[in-house]
């Protein structure tokens, strides 16, 4: 139990064709209430957050916290840095303790990405963590701000997935992070041409707003990791308003979090199982 690899959470999801919540956090108050639910629900989970996050919640600080929360927890739990995009920032997280890392390289011509991928899955290896990385280009970025999606080229995801030996990738097909505008028109034919050519654990990222049956369907694709972030702070910052005592709403906050990962996670189907 407690502090586990993201590689191994993942494998046994696709194994069974179940996801695992990865919950975004960026206080202690998300933190226990993400970890409260998946105790609840027996089930395992991961902790991230977003390197632009860090301006707000340092990850010397806020990574500690995680780590601390994954190894006193009755589930499996790792923690994991979303969305690194410069080699300091992951190097850190591996130095305190991330059983896991994002290299995202999204943006970079497909050569350089591959490159640059593989230079973190060396730099990782010697922690013996896991790596994933983003082909295609989610829709906006983690901290909101505007950017293009660009679905992913089946083609070239499967040969990035072969020549880099990534442990997860995060697949564009359509999604993006934030509140969607309308119902997402996901392309699944996508992860369809994907899975023929390669077995690597696909991840979703922008899973709020997300309906339950496109879920589950891009679960049944590959998908063993899904992302849930906005869904959380909107609920801690209306949960925050809700009280003018500082104590109150920290017990608030920790609530509204818990009810989000109670509600994803029995979607995602791993509520209950138990660990082998």
């Amino acid at each position: 139990m407690s502090l586990a690899n993201m590689r191994d959470l993942i494998l046994r999801a696709k194994e069974e064709r179940r996801a695992v919540g990865a919950f975004s956090v960026s206080s202690i108050d998300m933190i226990l209430g993400v970890v409260a639910a998946a105790e609840e629900l027996n089930t395992p989970v991961i902790l991230q957050v977003a390197e632009s996050r860090l301006d707000v919640s340092p990850l010397r600080v806020l990574g500690a916290a995680m780590r601390a929360a994954a190894e006193q927890a009755r589930v499996p739990v790792a923690v994991h840095l979303d969305h690194g995009v410069t080699f300091g920032c992951i190097r850190q997280a591996l130095d305190c303790g991330f059983t896991s890392v994002m290299f995202d390289g999204s943006r970079l011509p497909l050569e350089e990405n591959i490159a640059r991928t593989r230079e973190v899955i060396a730099m990782a290896r010697p922690y013996g963590a896991a790596v994933e990385a983003e082909i295609g280009s989610v829709g906006k970025t983690e901290s909101g701000e505007a950017a293009p999606a660009v679905c992913a080229d089946p083609a070239e995801g499967i040969r990035f997935a072969r020549e880099t030996g990534v442990d997860a990738l995060a697949v564009a097909i359509g999604n993006a992070h934030g509140v969607y505008v309308g119902s997402p028109n996901l392309r699944f034919e996508v992860l369809e041409e994907m899975r023929r050519g390669c077995d690597t654990p696909f991840v979703l990222h922008g899973g709020t707003g997300i309906s339950d049956d496109d879920f589950r369907r891009a679960i049944a694709l590959g998908m063993g990791k899904i992302n849930i972030a906005t869904a959380t702070f909107i609920a801690a910052y209306q949960a925050a308003q809700e009280s003018s005592d500082y104590f109150d709403m920290s017990r608030r906050m920790t609530a509204a979090a818990r009810g989000v990962a109670q509600r994803h996670i029995p979607i995602f189907g791993l509520a209950g199982q138990k660990e082998a």
